[in-house]
């Protein structure tokens, strides 16, 4: 089988092993991530594994240069890659990124039993550790929240664009003008009597 044909065959059984799983993602046809670990795991990773064009023949490329993994040490992860490399040399010629994910999920503890589980707290709290008369400890004004009714009673006032109707302001020149009218004869009639 040609080089080509093995890739989307292995593409294939990927896409259906892995499907609906949220640690394995396809960056490419040929290019994949799988993490290790949960979210949450301290000591979870990924792994990210990219086919030459000559794979199964020659060894995928793997890498765990993701965002991710930069709480690991980079001694960890040599580490990882190296005995992983090692399972490369063992599967040469045959499909391999399935196994390598496999490998890396069965040896997770023994890949980081050196990495320290509070890295990724002591990173947070060098963070909060700072001057709070700086700008960015100003407290924001709380917009003003409205109810329902006093919503609707503002959209009733406004037109689609949410601006008010031309005059909005304007007094009611007739009511005014028969106000007028009125005391103006209730003013009359006084002075009759």
């Amino acid at each position: 089988m040609a080089a080509n044909e093995d890739q989307e065959m292995e593409l294939e059984a990927l896409r259906s092993i892995y499907e609906g799983d949220g640690c394995f993602r396809e960056l490419s046809p040929v290019s994949f991530q799988y993490r290790i670990g949960e979210n949450g795991d301290p000591k979870a990773f990924l792994i990210e594994v990219s086919w030459p064009e000559t794979y199964p023949q020659t060894a995928p490329i793997l890498s765990m240069d993701a965002f991710f993994n930069n709480t690991i040490s980079s001694a960890i992860k040599q580490s990882i890659l190296d005995k992983l490399m090692v399972e490369v040399e063992a599967n040469l010629g045959t499909a391999m990124t399935y196994t390598l994910f496999e490998y890396a999920k069965d040896n997770k503890e023994l890949f980081m039993e050196n990495q320290p589980v509070n890295t990724v707290t002591s990173v947070s709290n060098s963070i909060a550790i700072g001057t709070p008369d700086g700008p960015a400890s100003k407290k924001k004004d709380k917009k003003e929240q409205l109810s329902k009714t006093q919503k609707r009673k503002l959209a009733d006032k406004t037109d689609h664009k949410g601006e008010l109707p031309r005059g909005w302001n304007w007094v009611d020149v007739i009511k005014h003008v028969s106000i007028f009218k009125l005391s103006f004869n209730i003013k009359k009639i006084y002075k009759k009597q």
